[in-house]
């Protein structure tokens, strides 16, 4: 914490040195609140006005960890998509360390996507492709070729005014798969780009070629020692290098307002994201990952506890000696300790 005219500032920092954002999200989420209530949402917007006002610590190892608050859940609310990417990213390192330690594993990104749709389309677009997406994993090759799977739908909006599809949505998947260590080196397990592109059109049942993107999770460096190489890439991984790109939920605030100030056309792609997305999943395991995600029972990252995202010890922080209140302060837009 930090002194602003005798009054104390909530100062949370990480391991790294770098400040956790809570002033950031929580203004973003007033705003977002004030898209919602515009729009006529006026329940989920109150539940949005009221997210993370207060904020109980445990002051630990000179640390701050967080132990009580009220979060809404609101599927755009900033703060709670916030909360949510950590407990994805979190979940993710401990699976994809796990996996690595199991079996000799080599990691692709893949990405599948459909055409642009108009919002009033974009729900059943939506459940077309988690649809096809259980077709395309239950396909031969796919299940021959892949040992797991982590997957997360995105949606964007083209704001671009020169493009033919400006103001339209454009839902895709991004996965992050493992495979065997043989797999580039086997013709039989091997996937080519057209096979990625023929398998994802036929699942989802077009009639023209989708763009699907695939790419093997590289080193950071270039060596000419392949053991090295090797290496690095697990590193990579365990280090969340590989996995941070998929992690992220799926929802960015930044995707949904534009500016900072309520706008007609952001009130437009709230009501057509708020009903597109309710009751919706957005992300989910397979195969191999979702084995080790049940044994090491992480729990739900999507509707569950966004309090403890992280590796705090519920013990430890639950024992913590100090107590540190954070509350919301309207006038100086900031949380102040108590």
């Amino acid at each position: 914490m930090y002194k602003d005219n005798n009054i104390n500032i909530l100062r949370d920092t990480r391991a790294n040195g770098k400040d956790r954002d809570w002033k950031g999200k929580k203004k973003r989420s007033l705003l977002m609140a004030d898209h919602y209530g515009e729009a006529g949402l006026n329940k989920k917007a109150e539940r949005m006005q009221q997210c993370a006002d207060t904020l109980l610590f445990k002051k630990t190892a000179e640390k701050l960890k967080l132990f009580q608050a009220y979060f809404c859940k609101v599927r755009l609310c900033p703060m709670c998509n916030w909360r949510r990417s950590l407990k994805i990213a979190f979940h993710n390192k401990q699976i994809v360390e796990a996996a690595n330690q199991r079996e000799n594993l080599k990691w692709i990104f893949l990405t599948l996507t459909v055409r642009n749709v108009e919002g009033k389309e974009l729900k059943t677009t939506m459940d077309s492709m988690t649809k096809a997406w259980n077709r395309f994993a239950g396909y031969a090759k796919f299940k021959k070729s892949i040992k797991g799977y982590f997957r997360a739908m995105e949606v964007t909006k083209n704001r671009e005014r020169e493009s033919e599809w400006y103001g339209t949505y454009h839902p895709h998947f991004h996965v992050l798969l493992c495979v065997p260590a043989s797999y580039f080196k086997k013709p039989n397990l091997y996937v080519k780009q057209e096979n990625w592109i023929a398998m994802w059109r036929k699942a989802m049942k077009l009639d023209y070629d989708p763009i699907v993107h695939v790419q093997r999770v590289k080193a950071k460096k270039e060596s000419l020692d392949l053991n090295e190489i090797e290496q690095d890439i697990k590193k990579a991984v365990e280090e969340q290098n590989a996995i941070l790109e998929v992690s992220k939920y799926p929802v960015k605030d930044s995707d949904v307002i534009v500016g900072d100030s309520v706008t007609v056309d952001n009130v437009e792609t709230i009501l057509d994201l708020d009903n597109a997305l309710s009751y919706k999943r957005l992300i989910a395991y397979g195969g191999l990952l979702k084995e080790i995600h049940r044994e090491l029972n992480l729990g739900d990252a999507e509707d569950g506890d966004l309090i403890h995202v992280g590796e705090e010890n519920s013990d430890e922080v639950a024992n913590g000696a100090v107590e540190i209140m954070a509350y919301w302060h309207v006038g100086l837009k900031n949380y102040v300790i108590k």
